[in-house]
């Protein structure tokens, strides 16, 4: 199958393992105990913190707080048997991220570093200690799977949206980024089942979007077998859902992006926890490694939102005069480019060491 340059086998290996990891009993399982954390502390700050401090925690919040807890221990036991209905708009899960966001908004409202719904400016030291607990319980892409009523397109429009370190940060935090595996699984057969933009999804798992073409008798009548091509990134359905459309061509006119009806093609079938049993799923879960030696050799290529194994210069294969300094440990950059408009494209590149340090 021709899937679209942009997204290559590398990146497609990532995006598959992602999406596996994103809706993995595991992760989920590290959601409620993250959030179990920050409801004690939070209870604690609102008890405890002196009324002469001038940060002060909304007690409004804690019913709220202890709901979506109790919503993650409903939705758990559901899912830990491999009912996923819990990601439907009406599913524990669903709600419990759904209100988890009002409490994100509605956080520390102070005037000073707060705005509808939106913070402005850093939080004082004690509550930024609060956020950060909060924070942990959030995976950057974890609604990949949730039903939207108001989503007009799929929620992963591009592989970027995973990929690229740049989307893990946000406003005034950052999530952490995925350590993948040296050895990601294989993309599976595509398996014979196709739903439209629109239908309901007949199977819960990882989906791609499709072009399905027939040959035309005088280019009216479609005949004969049909020419199925890639559309875009995968997706995660839930069964019972709509499929949705894919984002399309920027258009001037309406100054917004159009949607497309597309084919899905299942690729994977999410059949886990059915039996009861929830596998190791500790490769989700890989800590850092320490820097390596320095190579007698040099070292690649290593590609794009790669971690870098080791601190040198390194260079753009197939681009001169790119070579940048890269310590070990963080993640290979993009490239961007200038294009024929003499706009600047950004482009996933391959590195390779040209001068450890």
């Amino acid at each position: 199958m021709n899937r679209e340059s942009s997204f290559d086998e590398h990146m497609q290996k990532k995006v598959f393992w992602l999406l596996q990891r994103l809706t993995s009993y595991s992760l989920w399982v590290r959601k409620r105990d993250a959030w179990k954390i920050f409801a004690d502390a939070y209870e604690n700050a609102v008890k405890t913190w002196p009324a002469s401090q001038s940060e002060q925690m909304p007690a409004d919040n804690l019913p709220t707080i202890y709901n979506i807890l109790s919503l993650y221990n409903e939705g758990l036991q559901a899912l830990r048997t491999g009912d996923r209905s819990v990601w439907r708009s009406d599913g524990a899960l669903n709600i419990a991220v759904s209100q988890y966001y009002g409490v994100a908004s509605f956080l520390y409202p102070n005037a000073d570093y707060w705005e509808r719904g939106v913070q402005q400016a850093p939080y004082p030291a004690k509550v930024e200690a609060l956020n950060q607990l909060m924070r942990a319980s959030e995976f950057h892409g974890d609604a990949a799977p949730l039903e939207s009523q108001r989503r007009e397109s799929a929620f992963i429009g591009g592989p970027g949206f995973l990929l690229n370190p740049r989307s893990y940060q946000y406003g005034f935090h950052t999530l952490a980024y995925p350590i993948f595996p040296e050895v990601l699984p294989e993309i599976p057969e595509a398996k014979d089942v196709l739903v439209r933009s629109g239908q309901t999804v007949p199977v819960s798992g990882i989906w791609e979007p499709v072009h399905v073409e027939r040959d035309r008798i005088l280019g009216l009548i479609p005949h004969g077998s049909a020419r199925i091509e890639s559309a875009g990134c995968f997706n995660y359905f839930v069964n019972g859902t709509a499929a949705p459309k894919i984002i399309g061509r920027y258009i001037e006119a309406t100054e917004r992006f159009e949607r497309v009806g597309v084919h899905w093609r299942l690729l994977w079938e999410d059949r886990r926890y059915k039996d009861g049993i929830v596998p190791n799923e500790s490769e989700y879960f890989i800590q850092p490694k320490s820097p390596l030696s320095q190579p007698d050799e040099d070292v690649g290529p290593i590609n794009a939102y790669d971690v870098c194994p080791i601190s040198g210069w390194w260079e753009a294969v197939g681009h001169s005069q790119s070579s940048r300094h890269i310590s070990a440990g963080e993640l290979m950059p993009d490239l961007s480019v200038r294009d024929a408009k003499g706009e600047m494209v950004s482009h996933l590149v391959a590195w390779r060491l040209s001068r450890p340090d």
